[in-house]
């Protein structure tokens, strides 16, 4: 497909199996996340160079992964990214995009920075803490019962709506919550 090409038509959004096909695939996904974070167009080059470095965190990459990731993208990721309306790529000028079919993806793709925490992990632990704080303070443990147990369920119960609030805000900065 080229890209801002209307041609091929495909359906208004994409079957979870077909999302969770495409995301199995490491490739894939660090395709999706670089094109994430550039904003625009890329050339197959570029982001064989960028995955290669990934995978073995030397700059610049030995030219054979490099050339080895090239190919895996040229025949196959690319295509199939393409076919499914997640990225526009022209494989004649080898450049790429994100469409706007690729925000169906990305919700499934809570990209977390390498020493950042996740959403999921986070109100776990807070939960585990209130859980700690609530039954420390039944037990009158650790000096926390100088707190009810009702002023504890408030603070954490305030805790988890502003959690909650400034998550759907990020989502809706990144373009993943309506």
């Amino acid at each position: 497909m080229k890209l801002s090409d209307p041609e091929s038509e495909s359906p208004s959004t994409l079957d979870e199996s077909e999302i969770h096909n495409v995301l199995r695939n490491e490739r894939r996904r660090r395709t999706i996340e670089h094109l994430r974070e550039i904003d625009g167009t890329l050339t197959v080059d570029e982001l064989a160079e960028h995955i290669a470095t990934l995978e073995t965190d030397e700059s610049p990459p030995p030219r054979n992964v490099r050339k080895s990731v090239y190919v895996s993208l040229h025949q196959t990721h690319l295509p199939k990214l393409d076919d499914l309306d997640i990225v526009e790529y022209d494989q004649r000028s080898k450049e790429l995009q994100l469409t706007d079919r690729a925000r169906e993806v990305e919700v499934y793709m809570e990209v977390v920075p390498e020493y950042d925490v996740s959403w999921a992990t986070y109100y776990l632990g807070l939960g585990v803490l209130e859980l700690v704080a609530l039954v420390a303070t039944e037990l009158r443990l650790f000096s926390v019962e100088a707190l009810t147990v009702r002023v504890w369920a408030w603070f954490f119960l305030a805790l988890f709506i502003v959690s909650a609030s400034y998550h759907v805000y990020r989502g809706r900065e990144k373009g993943l919550a309506p």
